[in-house]
């Protein structure tokens, strides 16, 4: 099933027909493969990993799929008729996809923006840059919009130092460098629950540790701070936060293993620690779903005496998922936001 600016896109197929196009920031559908119906080679880039595990077994000779904030260094000078971007929930990220959008395109080639009309695609005309033409709406369906612009001129290098903020972070730990990739939530403070989590940090944490969703990296960059021989391992599922952590690791001049997964589907072995402010959103939607089948799945993936540390709001009703996989509920902490559960097997 196509999402509504899927939908709106296969509406408006005559813009992209017979061209060599690459899509950006597609969503979890397979648009990307009916777009070869009409195109003649799909390129796809997703920042979502989900997203990307939804396209990738269709993959083949005219559908080449990826997963990152850009495509890979083989294919940095390739460029194509049409690139079509889907306009991202977090809207300052726009502004990065249309520079790297600029990067693939030929001289008067086709840009396509699709986005749903309440999600901020009507801005679109004081969102793009100089070295497109102003972006003309073509099409209105699907609770979306369609607009077209194309490349006039060849647009600034895309530098990444150009689309993070760094800042430092003052922790329980102590004073950490974060970088944040545009896109990535920051309030440039250390939010509530990661403080009630860093605040009562066990002192045994050793060996092989986990930071489920990751995002810039700041509960990594903490632990490493107090002790940097933990092994730690950092997941997500959106690009721009695994960068994020990269960057801040390397700004701290720390090391850790930074890669995206599905949950603990690309995940092997056992851990001894589990740690994490898990995400309970899935776009705009809140959902605990993430969160529970993060339980579910970190019963089975830690060792015989692994640790397992949960910051989560306290609205959310954990209790019984816990107490079902874990045998019981240890309340370690709390404020009038959030919650600090505790498993020590």
């Amino acid at each position: 099933m196509l999402t509504n600016p899927s939908q709106a896109l296969i509406r408006n197929n005559n813009y992209f027909a017979q061209h060599n196009v690459l899509v950006l920031n597609y969503e979890a559908d397979t648009f990307a493969h009916q777009c070869l119906e009409f195109a003649d080679n799909v390129t796809a880039l997703a920042l979502d990993f989900n997203h990307h595990l939804t396209l990738s077994p269709y993959e083949n000779d005219k559908l080449q799929c990826y997963f990152g904030h850009q495509l890979p260094e083989s294919l940095a000078e390739k460029k194509f008729d049409s690139v079509i971007i889907y306009f991202p929930k977090a809207k300052p990220l726009m502004g990065y996809l249309l520079q790297l959008a600029a990067q693939h395109l030929r001289i008067d080639g086709q840009l396509i923006i699709v986005g749903e009309n309440k999600g901020g695609v009507k801005s679109i005309d004081k969102l793009t840059p100089h070295y497109y033409s102003p972006p003309i709406k073509q099409d209105n369906a699907r609770h979306c919009l369609v607009y077209v612009c194309y490349l006039t001129q060849a647009a600034p290098a895309l530098l990444i130092n150009d689309w993070v903020s760094q800042y430092a972070l003052d922790t329980p730990q102590g004073t950490l460098q974060i970088c944040n990739m545009v896109g990535v939530f920051s309030e440039k403070r250390l939010d509530q629950g990661t403080e009630l989590l860093l605040s009562h940090l066990p002192d045994n944490l050793h060996g092989r540790v986990l930071d489920f969703g990751c995002g810039a990296g700041v509960i990594t960059a903490a632990l490493l701070k107090v002790n940097p021989t933990l092994n730690m391992e950092c997941i997500d599922i959106n690009a721009m936060a695994l960068i994020s952590c990269e960057l801040t690791l390397a700004a701290n001049n720390m090391h850790a293993k930074v890669y995206p997964s599905d949950g603990f589907n690309q995940i092997s072995g056992k851990f001894d620690g589990i740690i994490s402010n898990p995400p309970f959103h899935d776009g705009l939607i809140s959902t605990t779903d993430i969160a529970t089948l993060f339980v579910q799945q970190s019963a089975t993936h830690l060792t015989s005496k692994g640790l397992w540390l949960i910051v989560a709001n306290r609205h959310l009703r954990y209790s019984d998922t816990i107490a079902t996989h874990f045998g019981k509920v240890n309340t370690l902490a709390e404020n009038n936001k959030y919650k600090l559960y505790q498993h020590q097997c």
